[in-house]
């Protein structure tokens, strides 16, 4: 048997519940991205772009089209005899019988996965972030660093460092110290939950602490592993990040896709983000109509106006609607005379006819004012918006919903409608 000299193994199983009624239905790592791609696709493209051909994906929270849309790998060419990509839900066995409760504990729960493989290192990604990254680079840094864990960090602005683990380095770029999420934070070097870890540590690591109530690698592994003298480096990565945990963030890494010059360019021969595809007849733009600046997928039906907004496929934009600054997801209606301004509409949306959404001035949402912000509207999947009513800004809408929802035809700024269980 071939021994692997790396695998990676793939946390894919968050709801990613600042996503709001995106997530209500799916993983965050299923969730649409750029009008063609779900955000899982970087990661697993990323792996084969850097010879990683062996890939564990650790689904939790409603993985049924997680797991349909990877299938056997076919599409990122992980459809191997020998390694390839394996999707690994939590299970049962003999000792116990128990959900992932950490990112460790994710992990040590996959222990037999890795033995069979028995590596030389093993990488751990995260399934939720907007990137192009060499692991085979950072993989010779570990290397050459005489390194037992190498974690992978980001220059962020200070303003936004008490969001992440951030790690303090001296000038060979070996870590002193740890901050998770501190108040008044030191560095601006923030961890991207990408770690390299030789295999013999991090299995000892994950035996010994596997009894830590939801042991995670930032709160738990990585900081016992600098207490018992382990050298921990960082990989400084200067490419492009975003990690899409918020409306905001999601929304914003879409639009700057339509940017003249994108910064993430999603069309780059020697790095393609490979992804499922359904065949689908060319995008149908109609004499009349416009579109600027916006990305469009197959089978699209175009009357209206559309500008600086990602739409997926199978969409049908009506006669006299008006779609900007908005992400259309898959086969999403838009009645004909709809205005939709700065608005995420997720798969199998319907819009009535002569609807506005994102109208009026911004008020703080009532149901979840954490999520719902930034000033979008946001759809969930599946919903229904009757014609002629009007949806102001920083609302969320899951479910059918009829005139009665709306009194006097408007649902206010900061308003919800949540028509189903789950969010």
């Amino acid at each position: 048997m071939v021994k692997k000299e790396m695998i990676a193994m793939l946390l894919a199983g968050g709801q990613g519940s600042r996503l709001g009624v995106l997530t209500s239905k799916l993983a965050k790592p299923a969730v649409a991205f750029g009008g063609k791609y779900k955000i899982i696709d970087f990661p697993l493209s990323n792996c084969i772009n850097s010879g990683i051909d062996t890939v564990g994906v650790l689904t939790q929270y409603r993985p049924l089209r997680l797991n349909q849309h990877i299938g056997i790998g076919m599409p990122w060419d992980l459809d191997r005899n020998f390694g390839g990509v394996t999707v690994l839900p939590p299970y049962e066995s003999t000792e116990n019988t128990s959900w992932y409760t950490g990112t460790a504990n994710a992990i040590y729960q996959n222990l037999e996965f890795m033995e069979y493989y028995n590596p030389e290192y093993v990488l751990i990604l995260s399934g939720d972030h907007i990137y192009k990254m060499d692991y085979e680079v950072m993989l010779d840094f570990h290397k050459s660093s005489h390194a037992d864990v190498t974690i992978a960090t980001y220059q962020v602005p200070m303003e936004e460092a008490s969001r992440f683990g951030v790690v303090i380095t001296d000038d060979n770029n070996v870590i002193q110290e740890f901050e998770e999420k501190p108040e008044h934070p030191r560095s601006n070097k923030a961890s991207m939950g990408i770690y390299i870890f030789n295999w013999k540590l991090l299995k000892e690591k994950l035996i010994e602490m596997k009894d830590v109530p939801s042991c995670d690698f930032g709160k738990h592994v990585i900081p016992s592993c600098h207490e018992e003298g382990s050298k921990i480096v960082a990989y400084d990565y200067k490419g492009y990040w975003k990690d899409v945990g918020t409306l905001g963030s999601y929304w914003e890494a879409n639009m700057e896709l339509v940017d003249i010059i994108p910064e993430f360019n999603l069309y780059e021969e020697f790095w393609r983000i490979y992804t499922k595809s359904d065949n689908l007849p060319p995008q149908y733009i109609a004499a009349g109509s416009n579109v600027q600046k916006s990305i469009v997928g197959e089978g699209t039906e175009i009357y209206g106006n559309v500008e600086k907004s990602v739409i997926g496929s199978a969409v049908k934009i009506g006669k006299g609607a008006v779609v900007k600054d908005s992400i259309i997801m898959n086969n999403v209606e838009i009645g004909d005379g709809a205005i939709v301004d700065k608005a995420i509409l997720a798969e199998g949306v319907k819009i009535g006819k002569n609807v506005e959404l994102g109208v009026g001035e911004p008020a703080e949402n009532e149901y979840k004012p954490a999520v719902y912000a930034f000033d979008l509207v946001t759809i969930g999947e599946n919903s229904t918006v009757p014609d002629n009513v009007k949806v102001g800004k920083n609302t969320a809408i899951l479910g059918e919903t009829t005139a009665e929802d709306y009194p006097d035809g408007l649902l206010p700024s900061g308003g919800s409608i949540i028509r189903e269980a789950g969010e």
